[in-house]
């Protein structure tokens, strides 16, 4: 009977992948263990082996489909014995596929606004998150006032049209509530917010949060001034996270500045002291992040409380530092975790962090190396930030926002001194932690990056 090769899950959260690229052909002989395809989700490319042995009988799903479902069938595996004409029975069905699906013809427009809302839902749910929830209920919203009639000057009506935007969408301040052509300037500028029917009466597009279609926004700009470039998978997940994370997580932020001439001693010395290769390069070069990781994960183990999640009905509080450092890649983030970050060294971090983030850029990253962590670390200072607040990377607790160190003029004793100085900012879940706990594990850092020395004690 032939057997059905499925889309897979490559981690918890997955529902859907990109077919990226096919190793094997329709009438290859595979054995189990040999790599057929490689699978691209928003965070990895992953190979994918064979489980059972015998003939590709047929490829459903093209190399390069984009949306493919977890447990859709990509192709049929054929046993000793079958042929083609076996297909079928063993339930492979190109309807699985996203490529197979037909268009859906156009609602009447008398049915437009019941037609909307399940239209607009896969846009909106494409990014598999909670965030998405105001954009669809924007995009149910009916696209007429009341009783059905729009009342609009003509004038208003065609700019409206040309614009893209639904008249029926735009606050009038005419006569009766009118809509008149300063109405419509005013929406396509954006200094007058559109009503939530906007959304419904789009000719087309995925709903953005600010309650405009794409086709709206573009017809903002004079055409030929931009590039659309479409969202990969990694931006919209990236962009829902971030929205579920700001509009679902009560964030509140603590500064303060940390006196670094000891850590940057500390580290001259340690590099110094680094052997050469034969190519006279060093063996090893700590960075001022691999001490910012190895500080906030031993103060995470001093300040135990602080080492805490929000999980709905219970706050997980973690007995390891595993602490997560964001990566910039081309076209996203990826934040891979240094587990047991406190009871590793700091060349083991150094080492550790730069074989991550060179995998991350290579979307080379296994799940478990991306995923879990009660903590982040997001150090801007190479770019020369000085100060910033990062945005919480659910389901963590916190994450440290480090800028670059510099030198400032300070007073000391009634003498006016110069030193190194770095600012640090911390963000919370107030759910997991309160104000309190968070300058205390925040105080904790700060006087171990002052006095680098304590980190071993």
């Amino acid at each position: 009977m032939p057997i059905d090769i499925t889309m897979p899950a490559l981690s918890p959260t997955m529902e859907e992948g990109k077919l990226a690229k096919w190793h094997v052909k329709e009438g290859d002989s595979v054995s189990s263990g040999d790599v057929i395809a490689e699978i691209e989700t928003d965070k990895a490319t992953m190979e994918v082996e064979a489980v059972d042995e015998g003939k590709i009988g047929k490829i459903l799903v093209a190399e390069g489909t984009d949306n493919v479902k977890v447990n859709a069938v990509i192709a049929v595996l054929l046993q000793d014995g079958e042929d083609a004409s076996a297909i079928g029975a063993g339930g492979g069905k190109a309807a699985d596929a996203p490529k197979a699906e037909a268009p859906k013809a156009e609602a009447p427009k008398a049915e437009a606004s019941k037609e909307a809302a399940p239209a607009a839902a896969p846009a909106a749910n494409n990014a598999n998150s909670g965030s998405s929830a105001p954009a669809a209920k924007a995009a149910a919203a009916p696209a007429k006032a009341e009783g059905g009639r729009v009342f609009a000057s003509p004038l208003a009506k065609r700019l409206a049209k040309e614009a893209g935007i639904d008249v029926a969408a735009i606050s009038g301040t005419g006569p009766k509530g009118r809509v008149v052509k300063s109405d419509v300037e005013a929406a396509k500028s954006g200094k007058a917010p559109l009503k939530a029917a906007a959304s419904a009466a789009a000719p087309a597009g995925a709903t953005l949060s600010a309650g405009l279609s794409k086709n709206q926004v573009m017809a903002m700009f004079e055409e030929g001034t931009y590039e659309a470039v479409p969202n990969d998978g990694m931006r919209k997940v990236v962009a829902a996270r971030l929205t579920e994370s700001k509009q679902t997580v009560p964030h509140f932020y603590l500064t303060l500045d940390c006196k670094i001439d000891a850590l940057m001693a500390a580290r001259e010395q340690i590099n110094s002291t680094a052997p050469k290769g034969k190519d006279g390069k060093p063996g090893f070069k700590l960075s001022v992040n691999d001490f910012v990781m190895k500080a906030w994960a031993v103060a995470l183990q001093r300040v135990p409380a602080a080492n805490a999640t929000w999980a709905g009905d219970s706050i997980l509080y973690h007995k390891r530092s595993d602490v997560a450092v964001a990566v910039s890649v081309p076209g996203g983030l990826f934040t891979p975790v240094v587990k047991s970050c406190d009871t590793k060294t700091l060349r083991e971090i150094s080492d550790e962090v730069k074989d991550l983030a060179t995998r991350a850029k290579s979307k080379k990253l296994a799940p478990h190396e991306y995923q879990g962590g009660s903590s982040s670390v997001s150090n801007l200072g190479m770019f020369g930030i000085k100060h910033f607040a990062a945005v919480i990377n659910p389901p963590h607790g916190t994450i440290l926002a480090v800028g670059a160190g510099e030198e400032r003029v300070y007073p000391e004793n009634g003498q006016i001194k110069i030193g190194q100085f770095m600012t640090a900012t911390l963000s919370c879940d107030h759910r997991a932690v309160d104000g309190a706990l968070g300058a205390e594990v925040l105080g904790v850092f700060k006087s171990l990056i002052e006095n680098p020395v304590m980190m071993l004690a």
